[in-house]
């Protein structure tokens, strides 16, 4: 009996097999650039998928798109009808401020909070999509923060009728609103990356932030006037909540859009600290998500 003949792959390792047959992790976790080449190659995806998400949204409701515009408008007659009436939250201000004032906060604040609340579940939620296809899983929930930017743009339709109706006419500030737009997306767009990574991890992350966005819009100024709101409280704390980011891109809103918001209202090194918070989150927040690329839809 004769036996066989040692196999040349005795005692290679499996990775040192892996490169003598040319054998490559699947779904590893490619260099950094040549993620940006991919996300750049699904680009079509991306805009697609957050239109069609877009379209989808109320699809089942009688008024359908129409709830883009009415729900934040809804929530701005409660909040006018709590803070503006009963609580006197626009104390300093007159009515035909205040209104456009509280309006243009409410649209603003919910599109940062729609974009975290979609990019919780933008992983744990597509589960399915994510384990049958390969793509850079960061495409979504970058297209969940553009779907929430197309929503914002129809909001803003009946935003510049309610400022309008309260005396505010375009002008040559009006030109800020892209540039606030293009800052606040980016910025989004970093939330909503940490936030998948953070919420594919741990799904129930999608039952707390309810909670912690709720104290995040009232620590924000949406409904009252930070520096005259706590004029009696020692001053970082007006100035800590100032720079707070969704303060930042609400004051430089009302102050591109209401006449008489002027720039006495916002912080110092406004532009500069709104550029600053986009940068940092658009940045981090995909360098973060990215190095989990290969663990997500495992396990």
């Amino acid at each position: 009996m004769t036996s066989e003949p040692p196999s040349p792959d005795d005692g290679l390792t499996p990775e040192q097999l892996a490169a003598k047959y040319g054998l490559a992790v699947s779904g590893a976790r490619p260099s950094l650039r040549a993620y940006v080449r991919q996300l750049w190659g699904r680009r079509h995806f991306i805009l697609a998928f957050s239109s069609a998400k877009l379209a989808a949204q109320y699809s089942q409701a009688k008024l359908g798109q129409l709830w883009q515009v009415a729900t934040p408008l809804l929530n701005a007659v409660v909040y006018f009808l709590i803070f503006g009436l009963i609580l006197d939250a626009g104390k300093g201000m007159p009515k035909d401020v205040y209104i456009p004032f509280l309006v243009t906060g409410i649209f603003v604040f919910t599109f940062t909070q729609s974009s975290v609340m979609s990019g919780v579940r933008a992983i744990s939620g597509n589960l399915g999509l994510v384990r049958a296809l390969h793509f850079p899983r960061a495409s979504l929930p970058i297209s969940f923060a553009l779907q929430q930017l197309q929503q914002l743009l129809w909001s803003m339709l009946v935003l510049f009728l309610v400022v309008m109706a309260f005396g505010s006419y375009p002008d040559l500030s009006w030109a800020l609103i892209l540039p606030v737009l293009v800052l606040q997306f980016l910025f989004n767009t970093g939330l909503a990356l940490i936030f998948a990574r953070a919420g594919a991890k741990t799904p129930d992350l999608a039952q707390l932030m309810p909670f912690v966005l709720r104290t995040w819009m009232y620590a924000s100024g949406v409904m009252f006037s930070i520096p005259v709101y706590l004029a009696e409280r020692p001053g970082w704390v007006s100035t800590v909540l100032q720079w707070n980011p969704t303060a930042v891109y609400m004051d430089l809103m009302r102050f591109a859009l209401i006449e008489d918001y002027g720039s006495s209202n916002l912080p110092d090194h406004v532009w500069m600290v709104a550029g600053g918070w986009a940068v940092l989150f658009a940045v981090g927040g995909f360098v973060y998500f990215w190095q989990a690329e290969e663990r997500y839809g495992r396990g």
